[in-house]
């Protein structure tokens, strides 16, 4: 079923928004990540998109103690930022969260991410963060010469979903590249979308596309976007 995602971005203990992901341009915070979550399930959310951006760009978990309670809230859980082993994979899996996002270690270390999704079945996300149409890794930091397709091509074999970011327009609010997308329809595997998503009509493109899920940030936090209005999208014929 396509679900519309609430982002919670954590950095420094607070709920965040950054501009095409850059750790110094903050566009927005709040106080209190676990009751920013709260918010989102008490309007409606099943599934939150958690990610801990410290974790991201300094290659650790640093806010476990907020994540474990946010899967404690009771809605599915998807959280990356900074998983760069897949001992820490598990653990989070076995703490609650529904799905975990790999993104460097998926591109760094094919081979053992590849057993770990056999062993864990659509229980993982592989990022595929994009920058000027190539693969970009380590917090959107290296930019690599692979195109997304071909990274997704990498797992499609195996039983884990994609997300896919275009880190050009992340955070920015200002609408999403349809043109960009349309790969995505060459994908077998279940994919999630994020970046720049601003409308109710960018939400609609996406779940005609055949997405899983869109992934909301900053047109949330910036109020272009009401949750409760874009909720009702997972329950209308596409």
């Amino acid at each position: 079923m396509f679900r519309v995602i609430p982002a919670v971005d954590i950095k420094d203990g607070k709920v965040v928004r950054l501009r095409q992901g850059r750790e110094n341009e903050i566009t927005f915070e709040a106080e209190n990540p676990v009751r920013v979550a709260k918010n989102w399930i008490e309007k409606g959310a099943k599934v939150l998109h958690v990610i801990d951006l410290d974790g991201a760009f300094q290659g650790k978990l640093r806010h476990e103690r907020e994540i474990r309670e946010i899967i404690s809230l009771g809605a599915e859980v998807h959280v990356g930022g900074g998983i760069r082993s897949l001992d820490l994979a598990e653990k989070l899996l076995n703490f609650g969260a529904r799905r975990v996002i790999l993104g460097t270690i998926a591109f760094e270390r094919v081979g053992e991410v590849r057993k770990f999704a056999e062993r864990w079945k659509d229980r993982v996300i592989i990022a595929i963060d994009t920058k000027q149409g190539k693969v970009a890794v380590r917090g959107w930091k290296e930019k690599t010469e692979i195109t997304p397709l071909e990274f997704a091509r990498i797992y499609e074999d195996y039983e884990v979903s994609f997300l896919y970011t275009n880190i050009d327009i992340e955070g920015l609010a200002m609408g999403i590249n349809r043109e960009n997308l349309e790969f995505l329809r060459k994908i077998k595997r279940p994919f999630y979308v994020a970046g720049g998503i601003s409308s109710i009509e960018d939400i609609l493109f996406i779940k005609k596309l055949g997405a899983r899920g869109a992934i909301l940030g900053s047109a949330l936090y910036m109020g272009k976007i009401k949750l409760e209005e874009a909720l009702r999208l997972e329950h209308e014929e596409s």
